[in-house]
């Protein structure tokens, strides 16, 4: 009698021995291909935030000084509202003192402040050459005024220390005659300057790993209040900013004109030796160098970034004469046993024109 054979238990455990040799194998191709592309999608991750940082940034610094580039206001403090005070106004400001430095900033990073209005009319501003009452305003153009516009009334004579507010028109111009809710007297002679109804003052910062911005016309960003900075791109760990400027080494150091020369990148605003202002530092920066330092999100238990990232401020004299402002990670908030070594990052950076500067009225004052 002949009995069927089946298996025996040495074949059924060299079987499972080879097969979980194979699990195995495939278990580690698919983990390897699954961190490349964890490692691949990550800089990409920090190339798409870097780019949108950028594009904010860029986008509102081309616009700055609009309706503000004026020898009356570069410097000015301006009264927004009641308890709101913006001072020395420029169209970019490098760390501005009011927003530098609150709690909840990261370290080692730099903050901007930038100013521009609306209005399609008028960006020189108005003559004044009367007032009905102290809140209205005779102006050469009344054209160029609507319902709801901001406007800064600027004496003949600009004041010192120079303040200035801020005010809504709140009654559509009749004739000659701007309206505001409550003026400011002796402003015969001077100008009245129009930002439009929906005037931009931002700030940026990053915040917690954050590039995040904080609307100035809405809330008062020199008050450390987490809920009024609204992220624009995450995974920015580093923003650097320098003004591109005229030093007056090329063009003469007192003359009346329009900047368009940069020689120098620095964070100072300082006026040519003949002419120490604010508003004559400023009126020789036509751009502002940025740079925005992008961290990938994939944490990598190797060293893969060995040395802090770099950028044209990295280094001094780059062009001579400039000063270094390098990016610095020592500081930046990781997990327990986590180095910023262990990320890969991404550098964005532009050079940025102030456009507005281009025509800038210095009304015959000398810079």
């Amino acid at each position: 009698m002949k009995f069927t054979r089946g298996f025996s238990l040495v074949e059924i455990m060299v079987a499972l021995v080879i097969g979980m040799i194979a699990m195995i194998v495939v278990l580690q191709i698919y983990g390897a291909s699954e961190a490349n592309k964890r490692t691949t999608t990550g800089g990409d991750d920090a190339q798409i935030s870097g780019a949108l940082g950028m594009f904010a940034l860029q986008r509102d610094i081309r616009q700055a000084g609009v309706g503000i580039s004026s020898y009356d206001l570069l410097g000015c403090n301006v009264t927004l509202r009641a308890g709101v005070t913006l001072n020395t106004m420029i169209p970019v400001t490098i760390n501005h003192p009011s927003v530098t430095g609150l709690a909840g900033q990261d370290l080692n990073t730099d903050t901007l402040l930038v100013v521009y209005g609306n209005s399609s009319l008028l960006p020189e501003g108005a003559s004044i050459f009367g007032q009905l009452a102290q809140n209205q305003y005779t102006v050469d153009s009344p054209s160029g005024f609507s319902l709801n516009d901001n406007v800064i009334a600027a004496p003949q004579v600009r004041p010192s220390p120079c303040a200035l507010t801020m005010e809504q028109v709140n009654a559509a111009p009749a004739g000659t005659v701007v309206t505001v809710p409550t003026g400011v007297a002796s402003m015969s002679n001077g100008r009245l300057y129009n930002l439009g109804p929906a005037p931009t003052i931002v700030v940026y910062a990053v915040r917690g790993g954050s590039l995040t911005r904080c609307d100035f016309m809405v809330n008062d960003c020199t008050q450390n209040t987490p809920a009024n900075w609204v992220t624009v791109a995450g995974n920015i760990v580093s923003l650097k900013a320098q003004y591109g400027r005229d030093d007056a080494s090329v063009n003469p150091a007192t003359i009346d004109y329009n900047p368009r020369y940069v020689n120098r990148y620095d964070a100072t605003i300082q006026a040519p030796p003949a002419v120490t202002t604010v508003q004559c530092g400023f009126a020789r920066v036509s751009a502002v160098r940025v740079a925005l330092l992008a961290r990938s999100g994939q944490y990598d238990k190797n060293v893969v970034t060995g040395a802090v990232p770099t950028w044209e401020g990295s280094v001094a004299n780059n062009p001579t004469g400039s000063a270094a402002n390098a990016f610095n990670l020592t500081n930046i908030v990781l997990q327990a046993g986590e180095s910023w070594q262990n990320y890969r990052y991404k550098v964005n950076q532009m050079v940025v024109p102030i456009k507005a500067m281009s025509w800038i009225s210095l009304g015959g004052k000398t810079c």
